[in-house]
């Protein structure tokens, strides 16, 4: 019998469980049938947080805003990441304007802000922007 992991679905929040050997294999959520593991970053609010940072596989969520040139410039880096690391972890944006109460219960001082959650707990936080390869590092030194 193979291992298990129970993953959030960045759609209706619902929990799957997903054999580790299917990770690669496009799971499904079996609530809603979207995709469970999207290889992009999924929108994080202050209604999905307690639900998304739940799982077995570890969450890297980066806190943004629209009006902050280093978080626009950083996007399309944690966009690749996020393909980069599909089955591994999954990656997250939170709009710090939109959520500003989450933002705050989280202690956001600057941004963007990289926060890595594992099994329901904050375990890493990185502030600043970060070159991809810097990033990987990163999150290599975190067990990812």
């Amino acid at each position: 019998m193979s291992e298990s992991l129970v993953i959030p679905c960045p759609h209706c929040n619902g929990l799957s469980r997903i054999p580790h050997e299917r990770l690669g294999d496009n799971p499904r959520c079996g609530r809603c049938k979207e995709q469970v593991l999207l290889g992009k970053p999924f929108d994080l609010t202050q209604a999905s947080y307690a639900n998304q940072i739940k799982g077995d596989l570890p969450l890297l969520v980066d806190v943004w805003a629209s009006w902050c040139g280093p978080c626009q410039a950083f996007a399309p880096t944690f966009q690749q990441a996020a393909g980069q690391l599909v089955g591994r972890a999954r990656l997250a944006k939170l709009d710090s304007e939109a959520n500003q109460q989450l933002s705050a219960q989280l202690g956001i001082r600057s941004i963007p802000s990289l926060l890595l959650f594992k099994n329901g707990k904050e375990v890493a936080r990185q502030s600043g922007a970060l070159p991809l390869q810097q990033l990987l590092a990163w999150l290599k030194s975190q067990g990812i």
